[in-house]
């Protein structure tokens, strides 16, 4: 990534993250997010583009590569990282800024804009399902309750041992690899294995899905319902791109089912391809994200 500044920023948080900048810091202000198990380098291809015309700040988030791992589930439930990253945009002096998520990046993007409406301007969306979707299909479609068993197998208490016998390269080649393009991710292999192999990167990275309230039922299991399921759920206000690569077998398709009722300014773009859509598809992500924010 040409012309990208990585920097170690300190937060009224109480982390330390590293953070890629590019571009002019006066210009508007566009804000990143990584998710699982990744790091500002998911975004690789967009950086260069969106800083032609913005300021591109992009975390490595709280538990991933080098930022600051704080020991405790409790660290990692959502309000966490939203709050990383509005103090982040507040460093540099961005009141209002653009904001984009993939995966769980994209998850705290959605509860961002769902509480300080105030601060996200305008929200893009990659692969990452709205909170109100996401639990609904869990109980209801029986298809992402199946696609979505491994969240159950992360929040094991005894998966770190597991990946200690079986080695990172291992786990890297039988979880990870199988769900992204080969000829794509094998360069990347020694980048990622780095990231997770800094010390309690691995536990840090998998208690954001120990953290968080989302329930996933057993494939047997009927469980109580949560009551705001059936209660109103607030819109979002601000403009809404949602890039969708309809070939994820993690996060299928009913994720898209609704959500204009949720997101009042909604644009949906469908790509052919898998979950890690930044750079499995770079050139029709970035431009897609380009033409909207034009």
């Amino acid at each position: 990534m040409p012309d990208t500044d990585l920097q170690r920023i300190a937060l009224p948080t109480g982390v330390e993250l590293d953070v890629a900048t590019a571009g002019d810091p006066a210009a508007p202000a566009i804000l990143l997010l990584h998710g699982f198990p990744e790091s500002h380098r998911t975004w690789r291809h967009q950086i260069p583009a969106l800083a032609k015309r913005f300021f591109v700040i992009a975390p490595d988030q709280r538990g991933f590569a080098r930022s600051s791992k704080p020991a405790g589930v409790e660290h990692y439930t959502p309000d966490k990282p939203v709050a990383d990253l509005l103090a982040l945009a507040t460093h540099f002096g961005k009141d209002r800024f653009t904001l984009v998520g993939h995966d769980w990046g994209g998850a705290i993007a959605w509860m961002a804009a769902l509480q300080h409406p105030d601060r996200i301007e305008r929200l893009i969306i990659v692969n990452a399902p709205h909170p109100f979707v996401f639990q609904k299909s869990l109980y209801d479609d029986m298809a992402q309750r199946a696609a979505s068993q491994y969240i159950r197998a992360f929040r094991n208490p005894g998966l770190e041992a597991h990946i200690d016998r079986i080695g990172l390269g291992a786990f890297f080649d039988t979880s990870f690899a199988s769900h992204a393009d080969p000829a794509l991710l094998a360069p990347e292999r020694d980048a990622y294995l780095d990231e997770w192999g800094q010390p309690g990167a691995m536990t840090a990275m998998l208690n954001w899905y120990r953290a968080s309230a989302v329930v996933v039922p057993a494939m047997d299991e009927t469980p109580e319902r949560p009551a705001f399921l059936d209660a109103p759920f607030p819109p979002l206000k601000m403009p809404v791109l949602v890039i969708w690569g309809m070939g994820d077998t993690a996060l299928l398709p009913v994720q898209l089912d609704g959500l204009r009722a949720l997101v009042p300014d909604l644009t949906v773009v469908k790509v052919e391809a898998g979950h890690f859509v930044p750079w499995e598809k770079p050139a029709e992500v970035t431009g897609t994200m380009l033409g909207w924010l034009g």
